[in-house]
């Protein structure tokens, strides 16, 4: 399992990945969570625009198994939904830290990065 050094993570298994000096955060969910769902059919996300806080439920991921509600590692504003999520959702099960990110948001408290685990804190977490 992947669990890459640059990224913060929550409880609930979503990652974030801090761009543009912290301005922007891409979203999704980790290598963890996308083996424990097993294949995933449909992913529900907020539309450009919405706002997202940090700790509640933005979106939904279904699986073959079961349907989870996805977190908001931080608030923030959204910018951009991936569009390949919307015909090709199985990437988030290849390439969850790359092709198959979330959402884009613009930060709005850059101070809640501090709540995030680190990769080493988030493994520990999860017995990996």
């Amino acid at each position: 399992m992947n669990f890459p050094e640059d990224l913060k993570y929550t409880k609930d298994h979503e990652w974030i990945r801090l761009e543009d000096q912290g301005q922007v955060g891409i979203i999704g969910i980790t290598d963890f969570a996308q083996s424990e769902l097993g294949d995933i059919v449909y992913v529900e996300l907020p539309s450009i625009g919405s706002a997202i806080h940090q700790g509640k439920a933005f979106g939904t991921i279904e699986a073959v198994k079961a349907v989870s509600d996805l977190f908001a590692p931080i608030s923030g504003i959204v910018h951009e939904v991936n569009p390949t999520l919307t015909d090709h959702p199985e990437i988030i099960n290849r390439d969850p830290y790359n092709e198959g990110w979330l959402i884009k948001v613009s930060v709005t408290n850059s101070e809640e990065i501090s709540q995030l685990l680190d990769s080493a804190a988030y493994r520990a977490m999860i017995g990996k």
